[in-house]
């Protein structure tokens, strides 16, 4: 990048910093912000960007956002915190998001047969996760009660983490050569599991250390941000270094560190958190730059259809299957399965394909995934304040509050807020 483009870029960011809060009053969010920008600055008569983003800095980016991304979530969460109402995120993560993935499994292969069968696990399982900083409007939204803010948050923190294996699974499967080859995805297994066991070694002896050195006052409090963020580089960086997988660990490392630190180790998550916002500032942009116009240039009906599908039928029905029984209102199980956006995994997710498997590998899975995401930040995002005062106002409030627990932050792509006001 250019000195030139370095300049538009930090402006660029330095603008929605000073606005932000007044263009998210009119639904206007960070990512439809810098994803259009990524596509008008290096396309069409003002792409005033001298050149596009470079194959390393994509992945780069990728990478960094999806281990910032990972870390924060678990750590914000952490094991306790799911104490709070363990069955219906039980129901969400362990029935939902994988009957999710398969039967988007299920709707790639039937909408775009020839493609191979790890082409559309990689679609279901990177459409998959959400995002409940695209619908931030609803998620701070007092009408809406706390406990369904905070389900719909928890299952966005945690289901980017274990939709993460299996993403890396289905491109180890497309690079090994198609299904008929085990070998690719055979190693990329044996990763996970050790992904998983470095991540959540380092972060439970991070979070330790972090409390006991909290508690004796060993801890600088002008620096402490800045260690958690190097315990989720280091998480990564040594299960990448013992042939592991870094996305998983990073997610087991903020597991076991934000149990293991507990409250004096929660103060220090933020400063992840807004590291992480502005690499994902920057992943939009790239991802507007890169990959956008070319999924706009392959797009054909199946892939409109498939993305509709995507967020309706292949989100509403698994979360209607985990949910039936649960004790839930009909309309609450509604408005649950449709606040479920795509976003910044997703993105992250395409990108790594592209940069993974190249261009022509990963085209088959770039339009569906990039068509998903854009009808999800449009439609996510205009539809949550006024879908939240309905559907408060069609809650007694007194019924709806009942066992209400306390609320996490919401992940924020501009300003870290204390969570969702009210309930």
């Amino acid at each position: 990048m250019s000195i030139p483009d370095l300049a538009i870029v930090a402006a660029l960011v330095f603008c929605w910093g000073a606005v932000s809060a007044r263009l998210e009053r009119y639904d206007v969010t960070a990512p439809i912000i810098f994803l259009l920008a990524g596509m008008v600055l290096t396309h069409g008569p003002v792409a005033v960007l001298a050149a596009r983003p470079s194959h390393e800095l994509v992945k780069g980016l990728a990478e960094a956002t999806l281990v910032l991304l990972l870390f924060s979530d678990a750590s914000r969460v952490g094991l306790p915190g799911i104490r709070a109402d363990p069955g219906l995120y039980l129901r969400l993560l362990g029935i939902g998001l994988p009957l999710t993935i398969g039967l988007g499994m299920l709707a790639a292969l039937a909408l775009f047969p020839g493609r191979g069968i790890w082409v559309a696990l990689l679609i279901g399982a990177a459409l998959a996760p959400t995002d409940a900083a695209l619908g931030s409007g609803m998620m701070l939204n007092p009408a809406v009660p706390a406990r369904i803010r905070r389900l719909i948050n928890v299952e966005s923190g945690l289901n980017d983490g274990i939709a993460t294996p299996v993403v890396t699974v289905a491109i180890a499967g497309i690079a090994s050569g198609g299904e008929g080859s085990a070998a690719g995805p055979g190693v990329a297994a044996a990763g996970l599991v050790a992904g998983a066991l470095a991540g959540g070694a380092i972060g439970a002896a991070g979070g330790w250390l972090v409390r006991r050195g909290r508690d004796r006052g060993w801890a600088d409090d002008s620096f402490s941000g800045a260690a958690v963020l190097g315990l989720a580089v280091c998480a990564y960086a040594a299960a990448i270094a013992a042939h592991g997988n870094g996305f998983v660990a990073a997610f087991a490392a903020g597991l076991t560190y934000g149990s293991a630190a507990g409250r004096p180790g929660e103060r220090l998550v933020p400063f992840v958190e807004e590291s992480g916002a502005l690499v994902s500032l920057l992943t939009w942009l790239a991802f507007g730059a890169v990959v956008v116009i070319p999924a706009l240039e392959d797009l054909t009906w199946p892939v409109l259809l498939y993305a509709g599908l995507s967020l309706t039928v292949v989100r509403m029905l698994p979360v209607a299957a985990a949910l039936t029984g649960s004790g839930l209102r009909a309309g609450t199980v509604a408005f649950v399965g449709w606040f479920g956006p795509r976003g910044l995994a997703s993105v992250v997710f395409a990108l790594l394909a592209l940069e993974e498997l190249g261009p022509a590998a990963s085209r088959p899975a770039m339009a569906v995934i990039t068509l998903t995401v854009l009808f999800s930040v449009l439609a996510h995002g205009a539809s949550a304040q006024p879908l939240a005062r309905r559907y408060g106002a069609l809650l007694s409030s007194g019924q709806a509050g009942r066992g209400a627990a306390a609320e996490l932050p919401v992940r924020r792509l501009t300003r870290r807020g204390g969570g969702p006001a009210g309930g």
